[in-house]
C-alpha cells in the first residue's frame, strides 16, 4: 500500500506572529517557516505504517511556493520516501484555497493511486479544516477526521476520533483520507545522516496545469487585525469582596 501525506509550509509555531500595518494580511518577512504540526504528526503515522509492514512507500505532497521545498526534505529526513512539490504560487503571502488543494491533490492521487491519504486536520495558519474533507468528498471516497489512532486491517482501517463526548471508533473502507489529531503520536525528529541522505531523495517539481487544475481565490481576506489585550487584573482583599464585584460584572 502507498500513503500519501500532504504537508504545508507554515509560520514556525514557536513564533509570534505579527499582523502588517495596513491589515492586510500577515507579516511573514524574515519569518521562521516550518511544517505544519498536524502534518508532522501525518507524516509520522505514514512512516509508522511502513515500519510495521502496512506500507510499502511513503510519499509526501506540498503545494505552495518554491520554498516549500524546505518542508518536503524535513518529511524525506523523517523516513518519507519521495516528494513531490506543486508550485502553486510566487508570492508567500499568497495562500492556496483548500478547495484548489483538494482538486490539485485529486489530481495527484488519481495518478499515484495510494491506498491512504493522510492529512494533518488542519493549517496553523488559516486553521480551516476543509482540505481533507474536501478531497474525500471529490475523490469519492470515505473519510475519518480527527483520528486519535489508526490502525489498518486489510481493507478496512479502524480510526478512533476525538469528538465533543470523548472517543468515537468508526470503520471505513479502504482507500481512504484520514485526518490527523495531536494525540495520535508523537513526531520523531530527523537525524543527521538522515537529513544527508534526505537531500538524495527524488523531489518532483510540478505546477497547477500539470494536472489541469486553475489556481484562483474565491475568498477575500477584508482585514487581519490581532487578538485583544486581555485587561489586567484586579486583586481584591477578601472573598465577600470578590462576590460583589462579580454580581456588579453580571458573572453571578
Amino acid at each position: 500500500m502507498k500513503v500519501l501525506v500532504p504537508v504545508k509550509r507554515v509560520i514556525d509555531y514557536n513564533v509570534k506572529v505579527r499582523v502588517k500595518a495596513d491589515g492586510s494580511g500577515v507579516d511573514l518577512a524574515n519569518v521562521k517557516m516550518s511544517m505544519n504540526p498536524f502534518d508532522e504528526i501525518s507524516v509520522e503515522q505514514a512512516i509508522r505504517l511502513k515500519e510495521a509492514g502496512q506500507a510499502d512507500e511513503v510519499v509526501a505532497v506540498s503545494i505552495g511556493v518554491k520554498q516549500a521545498q524546505e518542508t518536503l526534505r524535513t518529511a524525506l529526513a523523517m523516513g518519507a520516501d519521495r516528494a513531490i512539490l506543486v508550485v502553486a504560487a510566487d508570492d508567500v503571502h499568497n495562500d492556496i484555497e483548500p478547495l484548489t488543494v483538494a482538486k490539485i491533490l485529486k489530481a495527484v492521487v488519481e495518478e499515484e493511486q495510494p491506498g491512504l491519504v493522510l492529512c494533518g486536520k488542519q493549517a496553523i495558519d488559516n486553521d480551516m479544516n476543509a482540505t481533507g474533507q474536501m478531497l474525500a468528498a471529490l475523490m469519492g471516497w470515505s473519510q475519518a477526521t480527527f483520528a486519535s489512532k489508526v490502525e489498518i486491517e486489510g481493507d478496512k482501517a479502524k480510526v478512533t476520533r476525538e469528538v465533543d463526548g470523548g472517543l468515537q471508533t468508526i470503520e471505513v473502507s479502504m482507500p481512504t483520507v484520514v485526518t490527523v489529531d495531536l494525540r495520535l503520536n508523537e513526531p520523531r525528529y530527523a537525524s543527521l545522516p538522515n537529513i544527508m541522505k534526505a537531500k538524495k531523495k527524488p523531489l518532483d517539481e510540478k505546477t497547477p496545469a500539470d494536472y489541469g487544475v486553475e489556481v484562483s481565490n474565491r475568498l477575500e481576506i477584508v482585514k487581519t487585525a490581532e487578538p485583544e489585550a486581555r485587561a489586567a487584573g484586579e486583586m481584591v482583599p477578601d472573598v465577600d469582596t470578590l462576590v460583589a464585584k462579580l454580581k456588579e460584572k453580571g458573572v453571578v
